[in-house]
């Protein structure tokens, strides 16, 4: 009998000890591999820890913190409450890499951003941010006309709602597989040139006219040409030829026996919006591997554009074809000229941030000017209206305001990623915002004044490198009378956010 009971007692034993392992996935964790001994020791306190961890941040690009210990070559899932091998040739049909696992982060948490943005009407950028407290410091004297005016803009621009434009155009079908690439307003934004990719490779160019961007219909019109290249387009600026904004500027990289060049398209060959327009002068200069462009407003370097080359920098005259050179130490990824100075401020790969001084001849002593530095590469350059600032972002994700006058930093504008993507800037004095893309596909805005991060606006797509929004802010969209706004160009689709 004791012998039976015995028995009896062990099976009971056995079948408790599955039903732990089952029930319990650490102890099968244990099990299965002792190097993940360490999660087995851990209090309930701890794995109740790990259990309310948010998803990790995707400006580092790394995986977010936390109690759990972190294992080489393995990867530790937070709802399985388990390791997994993240090396390849696993008896696994869809090996884990942490390339799909930071995808999947970022997947999980733009959705969840995309459904709070549907469910909350009103975004409050500021603790105690909103229209009464606003107009009530206003009355009593705490707020002068232009911070009143500045703080209402910033409320308006934390409550935008997206909107889907309506695209229309002579080819329904080509908008349905066309993606954009870029899109670019011009001085006046009633315009948007667009850069699209097809499928057959190459990309082709287009016009979009904004005059028919108002609520609660919002629908544009494209005007699309025959112009086509399959080359890869560097960098594209609006040109003031024979008026404001009349061409386009291409930069394109050569191609096989193909020499790279600089393109002015005349922007009548897509639409006439002048009355009495002529086709403009289509002219090409043969420029090698040209990174970056710029068109000059100065009147001091008049109908000149210039073009940032590896270890170059050319100025050229479209009506004379002069040209100036400057040699430099690096290759040049962003340029802007000063409206009111003759400088030409260039953005360098090495980090390095100058001026020309365009008075000066070619290689002349004392052509380079108010020397700045980044640690990375430098992807934009923005001058102020004073002309006595300068904005610029860099490839570490760093945007810094500097003063031109003391050459030091004033300002840095936290939250922005990148790594290695050539992405742009824009700065709005105006409406006091500054607005960037980030390599994550994540739209943010910030304040201007005090770098206050006002908004962060996820795509309305899953995030991939290829499918990095392109936006454009203004505050009179569709010309004069125009809202304001942002226009967002991701995929096949464009969005607006603007006021309520």
């Amino acid at each position: 009998m004791l012998g039976v009971e015995m028995h009896k007692n062990n099976g009971q034993n056995r079948r408790h000890v599955r039903r732990s392992r089952q029930q319990n996935p650490w102890f099968g964790q244990r099990h299965s591999d002792e190097r993940c001994n360490a999660v087995a020791q851990q209090s309930p306190q701890d794995r109740g820890r790990v259990d309310n961890d948010e998803a990790p941040s995707t400006s580092s690009g790394t995986a977010g913190s936390s109690s759990v210990p972190d294992l080489p070559g393995y990867y530790f899932d937070l709802e399985k409450k388990r390791y997994f091998r993240l090396l390849p040739g696993h008896n696994n049909c869809n090996p884990l890499t942490k390339e799909s696992i930071r995808h999947k982060e970022m997947e999980t948490k733009r959705l969840q951003l995309l459904e709070e943005e549907d469910k909350q009407k009103k975004k409050i950028a500021r603790m105690g941010f909103n229209a009464s407290s606003l107009l009530q410091k206003s009355k009593l004297g705490f707020l002068n006309a232009t911070s009143y005016c500045r703080l209402a803009h910033e409320l308006r621009v934390s409550c935008m709602q997206r909107k889907k434009v309506q695209i229309q155009s002579s080819d329904p079908s080509a908008l349905a597989s066309d993606r954009f690439n870029l899109i670019l307003a011009d001085s006046n934004s009633d315009r948007l040139f667009t850069v699209n990719d097809v499928k057959v490779g190459g990309s082709k160019y287009g016009i979009i006219s904004l005059r028919g961007l108002k609520t609660p219909s919002l629908k544009v019109h494209m005007h699309e040409n025959l112009y086509f290249t399959n080359r890869k387009v560097n960098s594209v600026c609006w040109a003031s030829l024979n008026h404001l904004d009349s061409h386009i500027l291409l930069c394109l990289m050569g191609i096989a026996e193909t020499p790279g060049c600089a393109t002015l398209l005349p922007a009548s060959l897509f639409v006439s919006s002048h009355p009495g327009d002529r086709p403009g002068m289509l002219c090409s200069f043969r420029i090698p591997g040209a990174w970056s462009c710029a068109w000059s407003l100065n009147i001091q370097a008049n109908n000149c554009f210039s073009t940032g080359l590896s270890r170059r920098v050319l100025v050229t005259n479209v009506v004379t074809g002069h040209r100036q050179s400057f040699g430099t130490n690096s290759d040049v990824l962003a340029q802007q000229f000063a409206l009111m100075a003759p400088l030409l401020f260039n953005g360098c790969r090495s980090g390095e941030i100058f001026a020309i001084d365009l008075r000066c001849r070619n290689q002349g002593k004392g052509w380079k000017t108010t020397r700045l530095f980044h640690d990375s590469a430098v992807t934009s350059v923005q001058i102020l209206q004073e002309e006595q600032s300068l904005m610029a972002s860099d490839m570490a994700g760093k945007i810094k305001l500097w003063d031109l006058r003391t050459t030091k930093c004033v300002r840095q504008y936290e939250g922005h990623v990148n790594e290695y993507a050539y992405l742009p800037l824009h700065v709005h004095e105006e409406e006091g915002i500054v607005v960037a893309v980030g390599q994550d596909c994540y739209t943010r805005i910030w304040s201007f004044h005090d770098a206050c991060l006002l908004r962060t606006i996820p795509s309305p797509h899953p995030t991939s490198k290829s499918d990095i929004p392109s936006v454009a802010f203004s505050s009179r969209l569709g010309g004069s009378r125009g809202a304001p706004g942002l226009l967002m160009a991701v995929q096949q689709d464009l969005y607006c956010f603007s006021y309520n």
